[in-house]
């Protein structure tokens, strides 16, 4: 209701922000504004609609597909919600981690966590991590949330839209779900549709139907979410992967902090869980000793013996005591092998390509 709220607020500005995203876009088209190549193969994760698309599992699942077979990348990251302002962080070396998330954000600390051997960098000029990270050595980069940074070139331009959600309400912000004119999708390529299931596939499929009407000779690949287990916090931040459900589970608190708190909640569903209770905080929140306090207490009266939450608030969680069992929800996103047959072909075609100039 509320957001229905805010958007019918800003629906008149709508015309005006579109015309900025368009302009903007023109003055990198004609080159008025300068966009930096890297000597490495770049590849975008990023989306036209506010809020979660399932860029952090994405990003994962490519990193974890280069090293694989044998690349070095990094990730480079905006860093939302983090407390620092220094141009360079480097969350990780690839060694080890050397930034809490509150100084640079959950989903860098996250990717940190879960991608050992994989630096990750951010700022918010991204081309000065991006340069770092090839110092350091590697030889791909990611660039999370990447799609309207057109600073950075990029050899790749994934455009994500989540199957539950696709294009929201359609209208441009601030007045509707989108980050610039649907006709900045031509900029992309290639689509993938993410957490596609049996209950939104027929929409998902329509929904790629139209992607490739109107945006002709740009794939549009599926993925789909998988539980691939549970995380527990160990204490002092450390954590465990758990492959089996924990007993606990069967009388747990609800907790999420993202944008599309309803995806987190159909991911409970679909785990079986029914929790007791479910508190909702804003996307990125930066937990506070009062919000710990809160959820102590909502915990207490809810007589639940464990909190359930996603693996982004899991790592702010860290750093408190709430006196039962803290686990995070780990999503893998599975991908078509066609897909991750493409990532690598440009990759390769692009490290032959800045290694003959």
């Amino acid at each position: 209701m509320k957001r229905e709220l805010l958007f019918n607020l800003g629906r008149p500005f709508s015309p005006l922000y579109g015309t900025i995203m368009r302009f903007r876009e023109s003055c990198y088209q004609r080159r008025l504004f300068k966009t930096t190549s890297f000597p490495v193969p770049v590849i975008s994760v990023g989306n036209l609609t506010l809020g979660g698309t399932g860029k952090t599992p994405m990003v994962q699942r490519l990193a974890r597909l280069l090293v694989e077979n044998g690349f070095r990348p990094a990730v480079v990251s905006r860093g939302y919600g983090g407390a620092t302002k220094e141009p360079v962080n480097v969350v990780s070396d690839g060694e080890q981690i050397l930034l809490s998330a509150d100084f640079v954000g959950d989903e860098p600390r996250l990717l940190a966590e879960t991608m050992p051997g994989v630096p990750v960098l951010t700022g918010v000029v991204r081309k000065l991590p991006a340069r770092r990270a090839v110092e350091m050595g590697a030889d791909v980069l990611l660039l999370d949330d990447g799609f309207q940074h057109m600073a950075v070139g990029r050899d790749l331009d994934i455009v994500l839209f989540a199957a539950d959600f696709l294009a929201g309400n359609s209208r441009i912000f601030p007045g509707g779900d989108l980050r610039e004119p649907v006709s900045a999708l031509w900029r992309s390529s290639c689509f993938v549709l993410t957490g596609v299931n049996p209950d939104n596939s027929e929409r998902a499929a329509r929904f790629a139907d139209l992607l490739q009407e109107r945006f002709p000779g740009k794939t549009v690949y599926t993925g789909s979410n998988r539980v691939a287990g549970y995380v527990r916090h160990e204490g002092a931040g450390t954590f465990t992967l758990l492959g089996e459900e924990p007993p606990e589970l069967d009388s747990c608190f609800g907790l999420c902090g993202i944008a599309r708190p309803e995806s987190f909640r159909m991911t409970v569903r679909h785990c079986g869980l029914l929790p007791l209770d479910f508190l909702v905080l804003s996307d990125h929140h930066a937990y506070k000793k009062e919000d710990f306090r809160r959820i102590r207490e909502q915990v207490r009266r809810a007589g639940a013996r464990c909190i359930v939450t996603t693996e982004k608030d899991m790592v702010k969680l860290a750093r408190a005591d709430f006196d039962v069992p803290v686990y995070g929800i780990r999503l893998e996103v599975e991908l078509p092998g066609r897909f991750t047959d493409m990532v690598l072909e440009t990759v390769r075609e692009g490290n032959d390509k800045k290694a003959s100039h």
